[in-house]
């Protein structure tokens, strides 16, 4: 019998590139949405991973997206939502769109998503079927210029719980909450010294410790509501 695959949202760069391939190391089918086209999708597809474009910026977006989920796959083996926008909050004129938009990529598209899948992912339980949330440490203390960010983020979190227990006991629900976690490739050695001294354990440590935190979730029989931080001590400074 053939595996079920593992769809990932926002899978095309960063942690969704890093755990799409991991997984394809792993013997794991993948699936993942991406926003725009870019080079690094002829390396994902190389590998065998399935690409879906998506625009979670609309509900009709969110619901093409889902019928051609259900077109390519008839079962699925875990859900990761990774797609995310880190969007400040902008001026006046821009702070309602952009709330509204924040709320459809982070809360609207993953509580669509679980509802219509649901069924794929009862349908390919060979050992455990999962939903993974990707969310912030940032939910923790808001953000004076992220205000919308976070809040959408916290919502995604609470979306967890709910989840969880519809879902149970077939379904597990669980939520990662990393710091930073990766430097961009125009950050200079200024801003990576402060970002190293936000944390307690004084690192940027990586995609790896992402991955660890997923492969954990998916391999647990016994762990659901849960949110897992990833974030290297940042509520000790």
């Amino acid at each position: 019998m053939s595996q079920s695959p593992i769809l990932i949202t926002g899978g095309a760069q960063r942690l969704g590139r890093y755990c799409a391939e991991r997984l394809v190391d792993d013997g794991h089918p993948v699936i993942i949405s991406y926003r725009r086209e870019r080079e690094e999708l002829d390396a994902l597809r190389a590998l065998g991973i399935r690409t879906v474009q998506a625009d979670f910026s609309s509900e009709a977006g969110i619901q093409a997206f889902i019928a051609t989920i259900r077109e390519m796959t008839p079962t699925l083996r875990a859900i990761v939502h990774n797609a995310s926008d880190w969007a400040a909050d902008g001026g006046a004129e821009e702070r309602g769109e952009m709330f509204e938009h924040l709320f459809r990529v982070h809360m609207q598209a993953p509580y669509l998503i679980n509802l219509a899948l649901r069924d794929l992912l009862e349908a390919g339980i060979e050992t455990q079927a999962d939903i993974i949330h990707m969310s912030d440490f940032v939910v923790q203390k808001g953000s004076r210029k992220h205000a919308a960010y976070a809040a959408s983020k916290a919502g995604l979190e609470n979306l967890t719980l709910s989840f969880a227990a519809l879902f149970a006991p077939r379904i597990q629900v669980n939520t990662i909450a990393p710091a930073l976690i990766m430097l961009r490739p125009d950050d200079d050695d200024d801003y990576a010294e402060r970002a190293r001294a936000k944390s307690a354990m004084q690192s940027v440590p990586g995609p790896g410790v992402i991955w660890q935190a997923l492969r954990y979730l998916l391999d647990s029989p016994y762990v659901t509501g849960t949110t897992l931080p990833v974030d290297g001590g940042r509520h000790l400074t």
